[in-house]
């Protein structure tokens, strides 16, 4: 039975949906923006990878450091210094003059973004129990699929009439906004800081980080970063300087696959609840690499662009969803933030290690196509092929944890 809403979960919820509103829209519109801003900075489109591998990287770092101590502090004040800190890096973006600087202030804001995803996880498990938290992280990270139905064609279009710029400092004046209401409308967070026994508090940080079942989560969150982002940092260029796909058009692209993967959170995060995580996860990756396999491998793709791209977005939502609520059940109450922290940094390292793979097997030919995409498709369709077996692993643990029934097997139609 279906425990009943607490007073202030949704607004809770709302807020942190904001949040990572934000968070996302921060990371995802500067790849779009890449080629608008690579030739006035003298970036070349090859190595626009690194511009989002710098903000993964910091915020990899920010994570491994969080971990040691965001538990010990009141979520929400956590939270308000997380976001301060996004802020500032976006808006310094905005007066970037070269690689060096547009490189520094990613790093910022990678230092402080990381944290703040990793902080609204920890409170969205604090504040819902577990038998609901499919459907709430779908909520929440429906954030994602509105920052690319809302924020990032917005972002393009203030791109494409006011420059480059003003995108990073509207995203900072909108964050600041955030920021505000979610320090003055959240409750203060110390319930983790209130219990006084049970395993949490008693593991230390050695039995934490050898825990079979967390380096199994960790592993997970990293093979999906890593294969996403050998992609995502290269599909604007690629879109437009292979395929010929329309600057102007990129906008109605995102708008699309945005509006899927909104619809595929929702559904998503409700079916993960009923049906569990590993069917779920199954089938999103099934999808990605079918996706993959027609859209990239061949010269051209053998179904049309937008069905290229929803596809990818779609797989990319499903497969989150599951697994973001199956890692919510890993850690002990009074390590959320760690766990959340780390989990943050294995994305972030991941991804980071994606985006350093896809620079080294593409290349900028002469009239400016990439070349290399197969290679990078291949090796994305490969870490896919094992992301259901890895959370099959993860979630028999968990069950076993539980003291629930455990699937047979990783295909195992149940999930």
């Amino acid at each position: 039975m279906s425990t009943p809403v607490a007073p202030g979960e949704r607004r809770i919820i709302f807020l942190l949906a904001s949040v990572t509103f934000i968070n996302i829209l921060d990371f995802m519109m500067v790849m779009p923006l890449g080629p608008d801003f690579a030739g006035e900075l003298g970036i070349p489109t090859s190595k626009l990878g690194i511009i989002g591998g710098s903000y993964t990287a910091a915020a990899a770092v920010a994570g491994l450091i969080g971990a040691l101590f965001l538990d010990r502090f009141d979520r929400r004040s956590a939270l308000a210094v997380a976001m301060l800190g996004l802020v500032t890096g976006t808006a310094l973006g905005g007066f970037s003059r070269g690689l060096g600087t547009l490189l520094g202030a990613r790093v910022l804001a990678g230092m402080f973004g990381g944290p703040a995803s990793a902080i609204g996880l920890s409170i969205l498990a604090d504040v819902v129990p577990p038998q609901r938290r499919g459907k709430a992280m779908g909520a929440v990270m429906g954030a994602f699929a509105a920052a690319s139905v809302l924020g990032v064609p917005a972002g393009l279009e203030l791109g494409r009439l006011g420059g480059w710029r003003l995108p990073f400092f509207a995203v900072a004046a909108l964050g600041l906004v955030v920021a505000a209401s979610a320090i003055v409308l959240m409750p203060r967070m110390r319930g983790h800081l209130d219990r006084a026994s049970g395993p949490a508090i008693a593991r230390g940080l050695g039995a934490f980080v050898t825990d079979p079942t967390v380096i199994l989560s960790l592993a997970s969150t990293g093979v999906v970063f890593l294969g996403g982002f050998a992609v995502i940092p290269n599909l604007s260029a690629y879109l437009q300087q292979n395929l010929g796909y329309p600057r102007a058009g990129l906008g109605v692209l995102y708008l699309a696959g945005g509006i899927v993967s909104f619809a595929a959170m929702r559904v998503g995060g409700a079916l993960v609840d009923r049906r569990g995580p590993v069917a779920v996860t199954t089938f999103g990756s099934v999808l990605m690499m079918a996706v993959l396999a027609s859209g990239f491998l061949p010269a051209r793709p053998l179904v049309p662009v937008m069905v290229v791209f929803v596809g990818f977005m779609l797989a990319n939502s499903v497969r989150a969803v599951a697994l973001n609520t199956l890692s919510s059940k890993v850690p002990f109450p009074a390590e959320r933030a760690r766990f959340m922290s780390a989990q943050s940094a294995a994305q972030n390292v991941a991804a980071a290690m994606g985006a350093v793979v896809s620079s080294l097997l593409l290349s900028e030919l002469p009239d400016k196509k990439l070349a290399g995409m197969p290679a990078v498709a291949a090796f994305a369709m490969s870490l896919a092929a094992a992301v259901p077996v890895l959370v099959w692993a993860v979630a028999t643990r968990v069950r076993k944890r539980e003291g629930q029934a455990v699937p047979n097997a990783p295909g195992a139609a149940a999930g």
